[in-house]
């Protein structure tokens, strides 16, 4: 008996309608998130910084952004070894702002398109007043998403305030008028030639499918034979009595990047399922279930059930687990100091006839905390002492500063006269309110000059 399916909804639709409202107000509060001043995730080119789960590391922290991207990489590998363009059709923000442009402007508001379920028909003729409107409503669009972007590098506390500041800020508004105008380009002009021409994932996602790979796959064996093994379209309809294709090409129609997925599988299809909604209706009015499915060319050829778990995913799997340890072990391991030490040209001054030896160095000191904090820092060596500075220097959160330092000995450190000597020494620089939990050590070097240098000055 067969079964009445004549009233299914396209769900996929609903389901990546629900989905485009989740990212996009996600993606639109989360710069807004902060903690003790800390976002959730920033790149600050502006303030060199990167803030990772409302934690703050300086740009000499960066070593952290090798494991983002391998998560970010590794992560987009392993989603499509298991559910193939699943990105681009679900999450991508070229597919939603064409969605926005398309389906909601111009189709349900101004009407410039009959209906969502034709997409392959071009945009009424006249109704200029309407298509205006519709180009200025996505520039606003456009210019909040650029905004959006922006905030990730930029944080929306100064953002704004450059905006009220265009003259001492013109780097900052070339990169927003920029990606303004790219995706009112993009989105009005390119359109889905976007996915199939200029994105490089096309062109790698082949090499990450297998037979288990979840995709949109056409029933040939009951909806019939349309086209050749070299791609050549036979017809429309399947002549034979037993296919259930009915040649209705709603499949087709509806399709944003115009291919026609009884082809078989294209790297223009960007798994969005639009074809499988459209071919509910259709079946369901013969009492069948659709011809296609978001399936695996395992199940739909072969009838084996399709394996999540598979070495291919195993692998990415484990590399991801790995990966996202390795980021909160050295997320973990942050200092809330950093300290960069340079030597003077000089080597060493020799003064008081030769009885001191002094070396000069740059000492960049960089509070990373929050917190304001007062340093100073003390050398492992009792014999060389520290002449400058004298005090203890107060620092202000996430700000630096640079401190001229001499050392001096009046110790005979090294007895010789083949040469100068290089003495290693650790300088252990601290926080004075709190020197267990905010300190450093870093080594450098102290010269000594040899025996006949020293006699000179006598």
């Amino acid at each position: 008996m067969a079964c009445d399916i004549s009233n299914q909804s396209p769900i996929h639709r609903k389901k990546r309608y629900i989905t485009f409202a989740i990212i996009t107000i996600f993606a639109l509060v989360l710069p807004f998130i902060r903690v003790n001043g800390n976002h959730l995730f920033l790149l600050n080119f502006d303030h060199k910084q990167l803030n990772l789960l409302f934690v703050s590391f300086d740009m000499q922290e960066l070593y952290l952004m090798p494991f983002i991207l391998i998560l970010l990489f590794l992560g987009v590998f392993f989603m499509t070894t298991l559910g193939g363009r699943v990105w681009c059709g679900w999450a991508c923000p070229q597919t939603i702002f064409r969605t926005i442009y398309r389906d909601l402007l111009q189709t349900k508001l101004f009407g410039l398109r009959r209906n969502i379920n034709n997409k392959q028909a071009k945009t009424k003729k006249g109704m200029y007043f309407q298509k205006i409107i519709a180009i200025l409503m996505w520039s606003i669009l456009a210019f909040i998403a650029a905004s959006d972007f922006i905030w990730y590098f930029v944080p929306p506390e100064d953002y704004f305030k450059y905006l009220l500041d265009p003259t001492n800020h013109t780097v900052f508004l070339s990169f927003l008028g920029g990606i303004t105008l790219f995706l009112i380009y993009d989105v009005i002009m390119l359109k889905e030639n976007f996915c199939v021409y200029i994105c490089p994932y096309a062109r790698v996602q082949s090499v990450m499918f297998d037979d288990d790979t979840i995709q949109p796959i056409y029933s040939e064996q009951r909806g019939g034979k349309i086209y050749d093994e070299h791609g050549k379209k036979l017809w429309s309809k399947p002549p034979d009595e037993d296919d259930d294709c009915t040649g209705c090409e709603a499949c087709v129609r509806v399709c944003p990047t115009h291919i026609d997925i009884r082809k078989g599988m294209q790297l223009e299809c960007i798994n969005c399922l639009e074809c499988a909604d459209a071919c509910v209706p259709v079946m369901g009015k013969l009492g069948k279930e659709p011809l296609i499915k978001w399936t695996s060319s395992s199940t739909a050829e072969h009838g084996k059930k399709t394996q999540y778990i598979r070495l291919r995913t195993v692998a990415y799997g484990v590399a991801l687990t790995l990966a996202f340890i390795g980021l909160m072990w050295m997320g973990s391991t942050k200092e809330k100091m950093l300290l960069n030490i340079n030597r003077t040209s000089q080597l060493y001054k020799i003064k008081d006839g030769g009885k001191s030896v002094e070396n000069a160095y740059t000492f960049l000191f960089h509070n990373t905390d929050s917190k304001d904090h007062k340093y100073y820092f003390e050398i492992n060596n009792k014999d060389i002492q520290v002449i400058k500075p004298k005090k203890p220097f107060m620092l202000k959160g996430r700000k630096e500063i640079k401190k001229v330092v001499i050392l001096k000995t009046t110790k005979r450190l090294i007895n010789t006269d083949k040469k100068d000597t290089p003495i290693p020494i650790v300088v252990k620089a601290y926080a004075v309110d709190d020197k267990a939990g905010i300190s450093v050590l870093r080594k450098t070097i102290f010269f000594y000059p040899k025996e006949s240098v020293l006699n000179k000055y006598k």
